[in-house]
């Protein structure tokens, strides 16, 4: 008897769900202290060649370091007296902004099927030419619901947790070298709460009520990135990357710039093209297509839990790198042709 393509996809969440259960407390408490060594060593390593890494970045803040600080009083006068506006519209308006400037050429893309140099970078090369446009409108909807109703009322709570541990919108911005070791941290507890957070939502008992609805799309495209349940969108989504800022009190200046890079980030993870220069997508759209691999953002802690085992089996982990070059990874690391073809 063929399989169709859902009972493939049922049959995938299905050892999804029993992946989880098979897991031991005492394999999953060896595999936290090796991400607890390796995030250590890593910050050590950072701390120790920190001075040689970042001093050509530092000669040019130190260069235009006034430009940036008479810019940033401009705008810390004009909202002089109203720091929760000032504080939304770095940490919502803003970011918000930036996601859907990008996530609108994608549609273009996604819906028009045009133009053909996008399009050729397209990983999963049978799907979404062009988009269900159904299912886009209702993902669409979903998106806008969860930035408006979640992500909004989530920013004003953040801005009363972060006034009460300081000034979040104080008249100086951070040094160099602190906005970018926040920078490291943030990722850092990015990938450790997402990675258990987005494993969590694939237990049996949470997959079907709550993350299955962002698996409806086993090719993504960029918008479908905070497409989910409520409950995932604050606990998932959101949580991991509020996080860090609130915990070391920065400065709006680098909350607004993180968040920009976090939904620039994700978006790019879950376009569906592999484009030159740009970050890799095929960890998270294998992801998409096999359910119970590649829970995290970097790959650290799916290494260390073996939760890539299958991932690097793959073409796709092959061509999991910077393309360099205008020709599609596809076209120079083909998928190696089935039996009969």
């Amino acid at each position: 008897m063929v399989e169709t393509a859902d009972s493939k996809r049922r049959r995938a969440e299905r050892s999804s769900a029993g992946s989880g259960q098979q897991e031991g407390t005492g394999g999953l408490w060896d595999s936290v202290k090796k991400a607890a060594f390796v995030i250590g060593s890593g910050i050590l390593f950072l701390a120790a060649f920190g001075n040689s890494l970042t001093w050509h970045l530092q000669k040019f803040w130190g260069a235009s370091g006034d430009f940036w600080q008479n810019l940033w009083t401009k705008v810390y006068l004009a909202f002089e007296g109203h720091d929760a506006a000032l504080f939304f519209l770095g940490t919502m308006l803003v970011p918000t902004s930036a996601f859907w400037v990008l996530n609108g050429l994608l549609l273009l893309v996604d819906t028009s099927g045009k133009p053909s140099f996008i399009t050729r970078y397209r990983i999963q090369e049978d799907k979404n030419s062009p988009v269900d446009p159904t299912k886009l409108r209702q993902a669409v909807k979903t998106v806008l619901f969860n930035q408006v109703f979640i992500s909004a009322p989530m920013v004003v709570g953040i801005y009363f947790l972060m006034s009460w541990r300081g000034d979040a919108c104080g008249p100086e911005l951070p040094t160099f070298h602190w906005a970018l070791m926040e920078l490291a941290v943030f990722s850092i507890l990015e990938e450790i709460l997402f990675y258990y957070t987005h494993r969590l939502f694939h237990h049996p008992s949470l997959y079907k009520h709550f993350h299955k609805q962002h698996h409806e799309w086993t090719a993504p495209i960029g918008v479908v990135s905070i497409y989910a349940h409520p409950l995932e969108h604050v606990i998932s989504n959101m949580l991991p990357v509020v996080i860090g800022p609130v915990v070391l009190g920065s400065h709006i200046t680098t909350t607004s710039m993180w968040y920009c890079v976090a939904l620039v980030s994700t978006t790019i993870s879950h376009c569906g093209y592999h484009l030159p220069f740009l970050p890799s997508p095929e960890f998270h759209d294998f992801h998409h297509l096999r359910f119970n691999q590649c829970y995290g953002v970097f790959g650290i802690l799916d290494r260390l839990h073996s939760t890539d085992s299958k991932f690097r089996q793959t073409k796709q982990y092959e061509r999991h790198t910077l393309l360099t070059s205008l020709t599609p990874l596809t076209q120079s690391i083909p998928d190696t042709p089935k039996k009969g073809q």
